[in-house]
């Protein structure tokens, strides 16, 4: 159910996410970019490998004499929480615990040479290994007594599935009591872990379609405290999504396989968080000072959003470049044509699409066939050619669309 958990209280912060970025936004109006200072260490010297690891990040030994059930081992710890090393003997193994220090080993019991039974006790008793927590593997009879005794934290019997590794190794850095497990008669450890595997998929589908379901709903609301600042646009998050949907479809389909367009269309002005509301409902045309304050959103969107995971990609660049123009002439950065990322170019005109036709403080809407004239005419000036192009095959759709957003609205 932690998947649940997550989606739920993913929902439960977009409140607490929209206050940050309320804040954040008035803070980026004023703040000055200083020169952060260096963190890298000045030090001339080399630092022990043990020492270098991020705190909490858990060291864990893999020790067994088969590479395949290592490579399976090494497969279902792989995660940023976990720095892991292998042996194929117990001998290699004690070289490595000695200056790496484990924090916890996977130690297979049959082992050439030095038996795993016999290198437990000496990981246990000698201070030099760093007294790591120890997970015992067995493919035989060995009883939980002679585990305990050799001073074992878990004893798992093979085969065993990936959940029965995760649990053994939580329980084991827990330091609860030694848990006894039972392996499946007729078993092997390939089907083991197919079957965990089935699950494993199977729960993480229904956990991406509940987060994604938070992101949307997140990202929904962020985009009405937007409008609920600038009462004037509207609906404009949603027309504008489904007019650039539209667009690239025509222009350059396969960018719609980054998720991240989508939201970066919704939230292309989130920037206008942060700018005042004497100058966003401002009716007249704005100051030199004014325009130039205005300018700054697709800056504060970007730092607004830079570290959310669901808008890294295309849709950043969406929120960042939206009012760049094919001439050069755009903000903020002054790209021209084909410097100018292409969702950004493909946006342009539906933004622009959008602001025609319907009102805004400074201005009554025109018709819809007067807004497709003025971006057929601004084709190689404001707006990409191309765009242009696959803009005139899609208009009547484009128009439908508004109509039927209209109704809904």
């Amino acid at each position: 159910m932690s998947w649940v958990l997550v989606a739920l209280g993913a929902w439960v912060a977009t409140a607490a996410v929209i206050a940050v970025l309320y804040g954040r936004a008035a803070w980026l109006m004023k703040s000055q970019h200083e020169e952060q200072p260096s963190l890298e260490p000045t030090l001339g010297v080399s630092l022990p490998a043990a020492s270098i690891w991020p705190t909490g990040r858990q060291r864990i030994l893999l020790v067994d004499d088969d590479p395949g059930l290592r490579l399976l081992l090494r497969t279902t710890l792989a995660a940023d929480e976990y720095a892991i090393e292998e042996a194929g003997s117990a001998e290699e193994a004690a070289e490595l615990a000695r200056f790496w220090q484990p924090t916890l080993v996977v130690l297979d019991v049959s082992l050439p040479g030095r038996s795993g039974l016999a290198f437990c006790r000496e990981l246990k008793e000698r201070s030099t290994y760093g007294s790591p927590h120890v997970v015992l593997l067995t493919g035989g009879g060995m009883s939980n007594e002679d585990a305990r005794a050799a001073g074992a934290d878990v004893l798992l019997r093979k085969p065993f599935s990936p959940l029965d590794l995760m649990g053994a190794i939580d329980s084991a850095l827990q330091d609860e009591v030694l848990l006894p497990t039972t392996a499946e008669a007729g078993s092997d450890q390939l089907l083991a872990y197919a079957r965990d595997l089935r699950e494993i998929v199977q729960a993480e589908r229904s956990q991406r379609r509940l987060l994604q379901q938070a992101y949307r709903q997140t990202i929904t609301t962020l985009t009405d405290a937007l409008e609920a600042k600038s009462e004037a646009t509207g609906h404009h998050g949603l027309r504008v999504q489904r007019y650039a949907v539209e667009l690239t479809e025509a222009v350059e389909p396969r960018l719609l396989d980054d998720p991240s367009l989508e939201y970066g269309f919704l939230l292309h002005d989130i920037g206008k968080i942060g700018i005042p509301d004497g100058i966003l409902e401002k009716r007249g045309a704005l100051e030199t000072d004014e325009r130039r304050v205005m300018q700054r959103h697709p800056l504060i969107g970007t730092e607004l959003l830079a570290g959310v995971p669901m808008l890294a990609g295309e849709g950043l660049q969406v929120i960042r470049s939206h009012h760049e123009r094919w001439d050069g002439q755009g903000y903020p950065d002054g790209l021209r044509e084909e410097e100018i990322p292409p969702v950004a170019r493909i946006f342009a005109v539906a933004d622009t699409l959008d602001a025609m036709t319907t009102d805004r403080p400074y201005r009554r809407r025109c018709t819809w066939d007067q807004a497709v004239d003025e971006i057929l005419r601004e084709s190689g000036r404001q707006f990409d050619p191309m765009v242009v192009r696959g803009f005139a095959t899609r208009a009547q759709r484009l128009h439908r669309t508004q109509q039927e957003l209209a109704q809904t609205a």
